[in-house]
């Protein structure tokens, strides 16, 4: 068993007005995206410019946080907000939807592209490479607040986890902090530097994630309000199955489409051989 680090979700307290480190993360992750965004646009040669960058994060942070904590009204604790309305806005207490975020991004992304008159795979793919960044932190600030922590086991770095009982858990965000924010942006930073079809990008961050989340699942504990929704299944594995399936069927749509002729000849002729 390792100790879990008692850290004190709350940063920076003044008065009425706090600083939490789960907020921290997210601030950190759009700063970031600026950064990379910017390397971005050149490296794949896209038609947006970089002095356009800042207004892409700001489309993409209004997309992740309202349609992150939608989301996460709607998904995860509908009841709950329901008979509490007011505690909708409190996003600084946790509770944000991944999907709910991607969503949001997807709506604000498409609104930029249509005002810009830029192609949606274009941009999609910057963010795209990107987006792992945001999930790698906010995993972090998850840890931090002690909360989405994994299932009951005795693996020699379990952690006992405050609002988790006396039960030793896996530390499943730090799972999902490695697979589904550095593993999944290492891959996607790498495939950046490859001459590959508009959209591939995006569709592998879809695909790639909905595997990692599916897989990770299996270790983190389901919502005590939700349980298994079908059978050994998660919320969380049920709304990312079908991310893994379109990504996946998006890529092949892609890569066939940009073949080049004399390979796909090659290819049909393999067939009939």
């Amino acid at each position: 068993m390792i100790p879990y680090p008692q850290i004190d979700p709350t940063l920076v307290k003044l008065g009425p007005l706090q600083l939490r480190w789960y907020g921290l993360m997210y601030a950190i992750s759009f700063i970031l995206a600026l950064f990379f965004l910017k390397k971005l646009v050149v490296r794949l040669k896209v038609k947006m410019k970089v002095e356009e960058v800042p207004d892409l994060v700001l489309y993409a942070a209004m997309g992740v946080i309202f349609g992150g904590r939608l989301g996460y009204v709607l998904f995860y604790n509908f009841d709950f907000y329901w008979n509490h309305p007011g505690r909708i806005i409190a996003i600084w207490e946790g509770g944000m939807s991944f999907h709910g975020g991607l969503l949001g991004v997807l709506v604000a992304g498409s609104l930029f592209c249509w005002k810009r008159g830029y192609s949606f795979h274009e941009v999609a793919d910057l963010a795209g490479v990107v987006a792992p960044m945001g999930l790698f932190f906010g995993r972090i600030g998850n840890f931090i607040n002690g909360e989405l922590y994994g299932r009951a086991t005795d693996v020699p770095w379990c952690m006992v986890f405050p609002t988790g009982g006396d039960i030793c858990r896996h530390p499943s965000q730090l799972y999902q902090a490695f697979l589904e924010g550095a593993t999944l942006f290492t891959i996607l930073w790498v495939l950046s530097r490859k001459p590959l079809p508009r959209g591939v990008l995006f569709w592998t961050m879809i695909m790639g994630y909905g595997g990692f989340r599916f897989f990770v699942e299996f270790f983190r504990e389901p919502d005590a309000h939700l349980g298994f929704i079908m059978g050994p299944f998660s919320m969380g594995q049920v709304l990312s199955f079908p991310m893994f399936g379109l990504g996946f069927v998006m890529l092949i749509v892609l890569l066939n489409k940009h073949t080049p002729p004399e390979e796909a000849k090659m290819k049909r002729k393999r067939k009939k051989d």
